[in-house]
């Protein structure tokens, strides 16, 4: 069956979140189905859909106002035939699809994908929003419908957890001189993290933590790859702290695997709102271990100590000493790195994400006639 999936992201910045959205909607009109993207006009998440080639309608779903409510409410009574399912991402878009389509005739049913572990308050307003306006929930990792089932009582048989799908044809090991020599690394063995520069991604702790592995004599290079609103700051830092010999920010790059080939490690020292993030699964098919913190569903893509470690949030000494161990041990590296590559090709496939969430559609789409 053919499916019209309508998908409203709010959000204008960039990243994991917004990257699965448009993966997501490649792939399913790769497999036959129409997809279309509701977005403002300002966010980054449009000119990306415009440079992939994705079908994208600029729109004013920024706020949650009447202005936002009417712009959706007014696009569904033009396309109501022609929409099986709506998909929203965000807190905003999520209330605004919600409102306009209770509001309506006919109108198409809700799919809401939660990508973070944020927790969600308990008030009858937003019960109504999950429960009642929205047919299914999808979360991206099964620690994340456990929370909504304990700390909200929501019912189990209309939460799924699909994980983030990777294309594992262009996230696999390359080779790393050649690399090294393409983009400039130089010899010195790395240490990488792959995030959007925001505070909660840990970035601050891992300089910390790099400040002690510096004055251990751990002679290593650490790449920063992704950008942010935060990076302003953390250079300032990086060069008070007199790390600048040792850390390059390399910015937003589209070549990731190439940046992943040139690194022994990766880091994800992150404190809040993460499901399972991509950067992880990536270097995982790409055979790179990581040390990281069991924030939101992190765990499902690092298992601790067998495809790489992890430590507590907001504790730079445990990163440091966990880094440590890894740095010192190309053995070690080496056997994590083997069991992460085979753990991605089991669990991270695109087409995994893919079949998951062309069921939940069809059956929202089926609930709907």
């Amino acid at each position: 069956m053919t499916l019209s999936i309508v998908h409203t992201e709010s959000s204008t910045g960039w990243g994991g979140q917004e990257i699965r959205i448009l993966t997501e909607m490649a792939g399913m009109r790769a497999r036959g189905h129409r997809v279309m993207l509701l977005t403002p006009e300002d966010a980054q998440i449009h000119a990306a859909a415009v440079h992939r080639g994705l079908p994208v309608e600029a729109i004013d779903v920024g706020r949650k106002n009447y202005a936002g409510f009417h712009a959706i409410r007014a696009w569904l009574s033009r396309n109501r035939s022609g929409v099986d399912v709506i998909n929203t991402h965000s807190s905003t878009d999520s209330w605004l699809a919600a409102l306009a389509c209770a509001s309506g005739t006919h109108a198409p049913p809700i799919v809401r994908t939660r990508h973070l572990s944020t927790r969600v308050n308990r008030s009858p307003a937003t019960r109504w929003l999950y429960q009642r306006a929205t047919r299914h929930i999808v979360v991206t990792g099964e620690a994340l419908r456990t929370q909504l089932i304990r700390d909200n009582g929501y019912d189990p048989a209309r939460i799924t957890s699909v994980r983030t799908g990777i294309d594992l044809h262009q996230f696999r090991p390359l080779d790393k001189a050649a690399m090294r020599s393409r983009l400039a690394v130089d010899p010195r063995p790395a240490l990488g993290i792959v995030a959007t520069l925001r505070d909660w991604k840990g970035h601050d702790d891992l300089l910390d933590a790099w400040d002690t592995l510096a004055r251990r004599g751990l002679d290593w290079q650490l790449l920063i790859i992704g950008d942010g609103p935060q990076r302003a700051r953390l250079e300032g830092r990086v060069q008070a702290m007199r790390l600048t010999g040792s850390v390059r920010f390399v910015g937003n790059q589209d070549d990731v695997p190439a940046w992943l080939a040139c690194l022994e490690l990766v880091a994800l020292p992150s404190f809040g709102e993460e499901g399972v993030p991509q950067s992880l699964m990536q270097a995982a098919a790409c055979g790179v271990p990581a040390v990281a913190t069991p924030i939101g569903a992190i765990a499902e893509a690092v298992i601790d100590g067998r495809t790489g470690l992890l430590v507590p949030p907001r504790n730079p000494t445990a990163l440091a000493d966990a880094l440590d161990r890894m740095m010192r041990n190309a053995q070690l590296r080496a056997a994590m790195g083997e069991a992460a590559h085979a753990y991605a090709q089991e669990n991270f496939g695109i087409d995994g994400m893919l079949d998951a969430m062309e069921q939940i559609f069809a059956r929202a789409a089926a609930w709907k006639r």
